[in-house]
Order: C-alpha cells, then sequence, then structure tokens
C-alpha cells in the first residue's frame, strides 16, 4: 500500500491509494518503453512525482486543464482526487505526443477516471476556459503564460510547479506579462516553489 507523507493534512481513502498506486504501476511499465520519466526518479516515484503532484490539487477551483500533461503529471493525480472528491467535472490533459497521449487514455480505462485527453498541440486547442490551468516541466514562465492565457478563463487560476531558479523566471515574464502571483514553497523540495498566478494580461 502505498504511504502518505507526513506533510499531507487530509484524509486518503484506501480506494484513492489503490488507484494512485496503480498509476504508479503503470508508469514504471511504460517509462521503458516512452519515457514518461527520468529512469533515475523511477525508483522514488510516489514522493519526486506523484505526492508533488498532489500538492496541488488543494488549490483547485472549477474546471480543470492540465498542459502538456506528459506522462499525466499533475493531471492524473489531480483527477484521482477530484474522483475522491465527488467532483464530477472532469480534467482535460493536454498532450501532442501520440504515444504519450495512448498511456493517458490508458490510464483513464484502467483506473476508471473522470478525465479527457486531447491529443493536440497546446497552441492547436481551441479555448478550454478552465478555471485551473497546470503545467510541470514543460516551459519557462514567459512561454507558459503565452500558452495558458487562451485556455484561462476570467477570474482563473494558474498553478505551475517550478524549481530554484522561479524568481528568474518570474522577473523575465514580468517584461511581456502583467500577473498576480503567490509563491508557495514546495512540500516535496525546499528549492522548488508552486505559483499561484492570476489575473495575467500581455504588457
Amino acid at each position: 500500500m502505498m504511504q502518505v507523507p507526513g506533510w499531507w493534512d487530509q484524509n486518503v481513502s484506501r480506494e484513492t491509494l489503490d488507484k494512485l498506486q496503480g498509476y504508479a504501476a503503470l508508469i514504471r511499465k511504460w517509462t521503458p518503453k516512452i519515457n514518461l520519466v527520468a529512469k533515475s526518479t523511477i525508483d522514488d516515484i510516489e514522493a519526486r512525482h506523484i505526492w508533488d503532484s498532489a500538492q496541488i490539487h488543494t488549490s483547485r477551483q472549477g474546471v480543470w486543464a492540465d498542459l502538456g500533461s506528459g506522462g499525466g503529471l499533475p493531471g492524473v493525480v489531480v483527477a484521482i482526487f477530484a474522483q475522491a472528491d465527488g467532483l464530477d467535472a472532469a480534467v482535460t490533459l493536454v498532450e501532442s505526443d501520440q504515444r504519450k497521449a495512448t498511456f493517458l487514455r490508458t490510464c483513464a480505462r484502467e483506473l476508471d477516471l473522470p478525465m479527457k485527453v486531447v491529443a493536440q498541440r497546446v497552441e492547436d486547442v481551441q479555448g478550454l476556459q478552465a478555471q485551473t490551468i497546470s503545467a510541470r516541466a514543460l516551459a519557462p514562465l514567459d512561454s507558459l503564460l503565452s500558452l495558458a492565457k487562451p485556455h484561462v478563463a476570467k477570474c482563473g487560476l494558474c498553478l505551475f510547479q517550478k524549481g530554484a531558479h522561479w524568481q528568474e523566471e518570474v522577473e523575465a515574464a514580468q517584461q511581456n506579462w502583467r500577473f498576480s502571483y503567490d509563491a508557495m514553497p514546495s512540500k516535496t523540495n525546499a528549492e522548488a516553489v508552486v505559483l499561484k498566478i492570476k489575473d495575467v494580461t500581455r504588457v
């Protein structure tokens, strides 16, 4: 059974843990074929990837879209917790790599998750009007805002997980964008943050 980290302050049902564990097993099965996560992290998927992704779910509001979802981090994890919370709004995962999109559809089917997979480039997708937009390890913040802006609803929220150089990315993005943000320290990496961004407009 997957272990819940000590910092997690919500109840997690056995069914949810089973789905998280099933997801971890799928990543381990598929990664040798399509490189879903770095092979150096494969033995620590739970802490490095799954619980790292789970921490942003608590900031959820409304319909969720995960851009450049890759192996489903954080999109699949968000869908698992959304289902556990009884939320019926589907999570949309946008991933242009057809093999990774096939993996994501396999996750949806085998784990019975309420999520939709869109196998297109983010730039080619019609506006999703999502209240929450997420992205993890996709692009620098300036580029992320360009990708997210057409898809975020009015008063929507962007949740971007960033590493040690997040402040430099914010400063670079502020050359082209106006936005309000809050940097929440990551629960899994002392150097990382979750950027909560709102009110995005181009300069």
